[in-house]
């Protein structure tokens, strides 16, 4: 059987990092290839632009008021006092993430890197497929090449709904990027800002496809889930922050929870150490049972609207507003910007969600999307 060869971003901490790169891997197998996950050792290629960070860090203080700088002082304290307990929640949360890739995502036994790249690998697969999530993010993979392809012949190159998570190339990045993608035969993005940057780096169209966890149906979803220990016949509001939660953002969620005489379940708390320790298949369930879900992640918003789960999307704080234009994609493409949390005024609109709209955009999106992938596989049905 031919071979698909797909590079993301590997880990086995993200939520959303794991669940794209399964869905990544059921869509192909759609078209009858073996697929397998090749393993980035990033690590290798170069070290992160240290600079660049310290800015983006230091700017982001400058933003924050007295309240916020004294919750992050708190925060650093309590870290400091629950080190051990810390280290190993996240190490038993590494498990999990580890175990739910060795059960549903097909890995590869080898890792590549910018200096060690199989003479052969090209010839062992049929095509590769870059993407889904930031592989494209300069700030993740540092300028890596591997993430456009580059060591494979350009008719085998294709990119899955690959995401900048910035608004602008940094300037020492742009030669090779214009370079890189032009070299890219099918070419297509995550949201509306990807393909603008495209279009201003090298002057091409490239498609606005879903991200590929939407290609797959709320009841594939359900099949690889899995019931959380403390999810019974309480209803619950849920909530996942990965920019943390400011204190009007937990002003806002409180009223809710006590309004509607709701339990609250953080997911990315650390100091719910039980809940903290969740893996793919228990966010699936989570989300799925909540009452409402609150979130400034892309893929909770995502989920939410696969299961037709009732969300309130906050702006995550001290990030740039490229990173809040996939949400935004998203919110706009399924006709749900009243979900943003600036648009819920009263407690009747948090739950009184209509989404018997979604299925005929879902379908004419799916269609889309595998319209695109046909073509880029040779035509293959």
């Amino acid at each position: 059987m031919k071979k698909i060869g797909i590079i993301t971003l590997n880990g086995y901490f993200n939520y959303g990092n794991r669940l794209q790169n399964y869905a990544v891997q059921e869509v192909l197998k759609l078209f009858g290839y073996y697929v397998e996950t090749l393993i980035v050792d990033i690590n290798k290629n170069q070290e992160k632009d240290k600079n660049r960070s310290l800015f983006k860090k230091n700017n982001s203080i400058k933003e924050r008021s007295f309240v916020e700088i004294m919750d992050k002082i708190n925060k650093k304290i309590w870290l400091s006092i629950n080190k051990k307990n810390i280290e190993k929640a996240r190490l038993n949360r590494t498990e999990i993430f580890k175990k739910f890739t060795k059960d549903f995502i097909n890995e590869t036994d080898f890792r590549i890197n910018e200096n060690n790249i199989p003479s052969n690998l090209a010839d062992d697969y049929e095509y590769f497929v870059t993407g889904s999530d930031q592989v494209w993010n300069p700030d993740y993979m540092s300028g890596s090449s591997i993430y456009f392809l580059t060591f494979a012949p350009k008719e085998k190159r294709i990119a899955f709904s690959p995401s900048f998570g910035v608004s602008e190339i940094p300037f020492k990045y742009q030669s090779n990027y214009k370079k890189w993608i032009r070299e890219i035969e099918h070419l297509s993005v995550r949201e509306d800002a990807g393909a603008k940057i495209i279009k201003d780096l090298t002057g091409k169209d490239a498609k606005v496809l879903l991200d590929p966890t939407m290609m797959l149906t709320k009841e594939k979803w359900l099949s690889i889930s899995s019931r959380p220990k403390n999810v019974g016949s309480t209803k619950y509001l849920l909530t996942y922050f990965l920019g943390g939660v400011p204190r009007e953002y937990r002003d806002e969620i409180n009223k809710i929870v006590k309004d509607n005489n709701l339990e609250i379940i953080n997911l990315a708390n650390i100091k719910d150490s039980e809940t903290y320790q969740t893996g793919p298949s228990e966010f699936i369930q989570y989300i799925n049972s909540a009452s409402v879900f609150c979130t400034d992640s892309f893929h909770g918003a995502v989920f939410s609207i696969l299961l037709e789960t009732p969300f309130i999307v906050f702006q995550r704080k001290g990030n740039s507003p490229s990173m809040y234009s996939r949400i935004d994609t998203l919110l706009n493409t399924f006709d749900l910007n009243s979900r943003k949390a600036s648009n819920i005024i009263t407690n009747e609109e948090i739950f009184n969600i209509d989404f018997s709209h979604i299925p005929e955009i879902l379908e004419y999106e799916r269609n889309k999307t595998l319209t695109y992938l046909s073509k880029a596989l040779g035509g293959k049905n």
